[in-house]
């Protein structure tokens, strides 16, 4: 058995720690994300389970030094592609330009309907989230919710940091169209 233990960097690993001191750790990160590209939570739930098992198998492959949270993440994500949602998901994705004008919200201090407007603005936020292509949503929630820098993102996903860079540019922009479109028709 091979076992690794935490290096220098803090995604890094030398000899010393199991297979699930590394992986356990990120089981809340995998799984929500997992949930983000399924929409489901059963799907999510096999989903993590069979990047835990693929990613057990395939361990003894893991090379000392480099990610373990990248390799892992890519593991996640290309069962994901690799399954009959998400090859649903990444049919087509459209290749539209918008003008950069962003309206600005009111700040309002705390009141019962400010924070029932939070509430309904974070629907409204997860709801265009959703809506999202999965190539652009990937990418926005790994670097947006899992903090993941851009050279992770992208030995995660197996793309240049160029294309992280612009798809996290081109999905920040449709989630904003998306938002300002909603919030104006509301």
């Amino acid at each position: 058995m091979l076992v690794y233990t935490y290096g220098a960097m803090p995604n890094e690993i030398s000899p010393g720690a199991s297979f699930e001191d590394l992986a356990l750790p990120l089981f809340d990160s995998l799984y929500n994300f997992a949930h983000w590209l399924t929409h489901n939570r059963e799907e999510a739930e096999d989903l993590v389970q069979e990047t835990f098992a693929k990613a057990l198998r395939g361990f003894r492959s893991f090379q000392p030094g480099t990610n373990f949270k990248a390799w892992i993440f890519r593991i996640l994500r290309n069962t994901f592609l690799t399954s009959r949602t998400g090859l649903k998901a990444t049919m087509t994705v459209p290749l539209e330009e918008d003008n950069e004008n962003s309206a600005m919200l009111p700040v309002e201090p705390e009141t019962p309907e400010s924070i029932l407007l939070e509430r309904s603005n974070a629907q409204l936020l997860q709801d265009a989230l959703e809506q999202l292509p999965v190539i652009f949503r990937e990418v926005l929630l790994l670097c947006d919710v899992e903090e993941m820098s851009y050279q992770e993102i992208s030995e995660t996903i197996g793309i240049p940091i160029g294309t992280v860079m612009s798809r996290l540019a081109r999905a920040r922009r449709a989630l904003r169209e998306m938002l300002r479109s909603r919030m104006q028709g509301a």
